[in-house]
């Protein structure tokens, strides 16, 4: 290949194409007229000597070339962009930028909520994309540019991610402002004993691994509806005497509306981190975003330390 008939544009055109894998949705991704594209797929067809994309009744797939091309250029063009954003100055009040977060309802409403609050004061043009995230597949999401960032546990096997701990998490037994049978001390036969909403990410599961945990000291609780989502939870258990064991944050900004007992007994817990990928990493529009979400959940910490220790006399 001669490489003075490299052309940067060239290969972003073909990132977008292996894509879209469609001429007018690249050249509508791409701010370009369609005939625009065609004629460059077909320099990039002549400079690669191969098709690259083939068409069909429902658009084009790509080739065995271009397949294997993709993840090359991939990285390739992910060196360049970083090269480019690493040694830019990053100014929120003015910046123009969307980002793309992958989490939990849960990591929603106690992490991504604060921080678009934040944003809206401090970065009015910094726009917010909550994707749905699945756990098995955080490296591929990450990888293949369907989110930017990750809020989540990060898994063992994926330690080439970037990674950045945020908290560590506990749970608490949430259930209706005055319960009657919620109280502090309470014990393992006592909570067994109640009737549980617990969340199902996949949906109609009755366990987790609270349950195998209760199993190997011989007890079993009583649940009796399984939930898709945790945002289902702050309505069913303020409408009945459901009980529901939850991560602590989740219900921290309600806190007075509802009976929420802690269980020193159980030791389950986790911890959250900030995951993303090496090519997000020198950007320097995404590396303050970073900061942002460490410096708040920082900040809410503190604040949560100081309302927590009792008053002392002056």
């Amino acid at each position: 290949m001669d490489d003075s008939r490299i052309d940067l544009n060239l290969l972003a055109t073909l990132e977008v194409l292996l894509a879209e894998q469609n001429v007018t949705k690249a050249a509508t991704k791409l701010h370009l007229s369609q005939p625009a594209v065609s004629a460059q797929l077909a320099r990039l067809r002549d400079l690669f000597d191969d098709p690259l994309l083939l068409p069909t009744r429902r658009g084009m797939i790509p080739t065995a070339k271009a397949l294997e091309l993709a993840p090359q250029l991939r990285d390739a063009l992910d060196h360049v962009r970083n090269a480019l954003h690493s040694h830019q100055e990053f100014d929120p009040g003015k910046a123009e930028l969307t980002v793309s977060i992958g989490c939990s309802d849960y990591i929603q409403a106690a992490v991504v909520m604060p921080f678009v609050l934040a944003l809206r004061q401090t970065a009015p043009g910094v726009r917010v994309a909550v994707r749905h995230l699945v756990p098995e597949l955080i490296e591929q999401q990450l990888g293949n540019k369907e989110v930017d960032l990750v809020i989540a546990t990060p898994e063992r096997s994926t330690p080439h991610l970037r990674t950045y701990h945020l908290f560590d998490e506990s749970y608490v037994l949430v259930g209706r402002h005055s319960h009657p049978r919620l109280k502090s001390g309470m014990t393992i036969n006592e909570y067994v004993e109640l009737e549980h909403v617990v969340v199902s990410p996949q949906g109609g599961g009755f366990e987790t691994p609270v349950d195998s945990a209760l199993a190997t000291l011989g007890y079993r609780r009583n649940v009796v509806v399984s939930a898709a989502s945790f945002l289902f939870l702050p309505e069913i258990v303020s409408d009945s005497d459901l009980v529901a064991l939850v991560p602590r944050r989740l219900f921290l900004r309600q806190s007075e509306k509802f009976t929420m007992v802690d269980l020193p007994w159980l030791g389950e817990q986790f911890n959250v981190s900030l995951i993303w990928h090496e090519r997000c990493h020198g950007h320097a529009g995404h590396r303050w975003v970073r900061n942002l979400i460490g410096n708040l959940v920082g900040e809410n910490d503190k604040r949560r330390s100081v309302a927590a220790q009792p008053a002392r006399s002056a």
